[in-house]
């Protein structure tokens, strides 16, 4: 794939094949991102959704299958290749993986001296405006984790998946243990920061509310495979007994509601 190429997807995945042992969790598995877009990526219990994330930024290797991300093949490039690739990528796991013996400030200019090089002084200074970006207030670059509420803690993991400006951005549960208020703000964040800046998002998610409000296309993991991706309308009329009971249950359809009450006071 040519990297170069503005319509190519910015990850491809074919015939993918996970194993743990005498189980298989993807079986010929097919699944893109779209430049620019957010990919919700959903299923049922046991259908490998982090494994799936896993393996595309390489913390899995599978036993079978060609992954590209951004044009180039992780397993077939050497470490300072892969670790080149590696900078282009934002990963923030469910919760929030901060070090705790860092403030947030600390946390977020890491990266920044480690990968970039960047001098301390200059990495805490970006530091603190991917806080503001966020939309934390100047006085948390200070703070632990310990002392944050949880969606904060989301927040701040989520500049810290920012530092270095990435083309992709890897979202696991972002929402999870967020009260509703909290998980609504995020996702209309993710969004912004998505239109501003430029960034393609796979997100792995459990969360109706945020496919309804963030995604431009679901994935439902199925059968050892994606059974299909499109658009959230389209997913939700499929005849599957799953899909049906996820996305047209009650909780389905307080989403679609709380979702389509929303569009129409926007538009007013």
């Amino acid at each position: 794939m040519n990297t170069t190429d503005k319509q190519a997807p910015v990850i491809r995945v074919e015939g993918l094949v996970n194993r743990f042992g005498s189980k298989t969790v993807h079986d010929d598995l097919d699944l893109t991102l779209e430049r620019g877009e957010i990919l919700g990526v959903v299923g049922g219990s046991g259908t490998g959704k982090s494994v799936l994330l896993r393996s595309i930024v390489g913390l899995k290797r599978p036993d079978a299958g060609r992954i590209e991300v951004l044009g180039e093949r992780l397993d077939q490039l050497s470490d300072s290749e892969r670790s080149r690739v590696e900078r282009r990528f934002g990963v923030l796991f469910q919760q929030g993986a901060l070090f705790s013996s860092l403030n947030l400030q600390e946390n977020i200019a890491l990266p920044l001296i480690e990968h970039a090089h960047l001098p301390r002084e200059d990495a805490e200074y970006l530091a603190r405006i991917k806080l503001a970006l966020v939309g934390l207030s100047p006085d948390t670059a200070l703070q632990y984790p310990q002392s944050l509420s949880g969606g904060m803690i989301k927040r701040a993991a989520l500049a810290r998946a920012l530092a270095l400006d990435p083309d992709i951005l890897f979202l696991d549960e972002p929402t999870a243990g967020l009260d509703p208020i909290g998980a609504a703000a995020f996702d209309e964040l993710l969004v912004t920061l998505r239109d501003a800046l430029g960034f393609s998002v796979f997100l792995v998610t459990h969360d109706l509310d945020t496919l309804y409000a963030a995604c431009d296309r679901v994935a439902v993991l199925s059968q050892k495979r994606v059974l299909v991706a499109d658009t959230l309308e389209r997913v939700a009329a499929t005849d599957d007994d799953w899909i049906q009971d996820y996305f047209n249950g009650p909780r389905g359809r307080a989403a679609q509601g709380a979702h389509s009450t929303s569009s129409s006071s926007t538009q007013e």
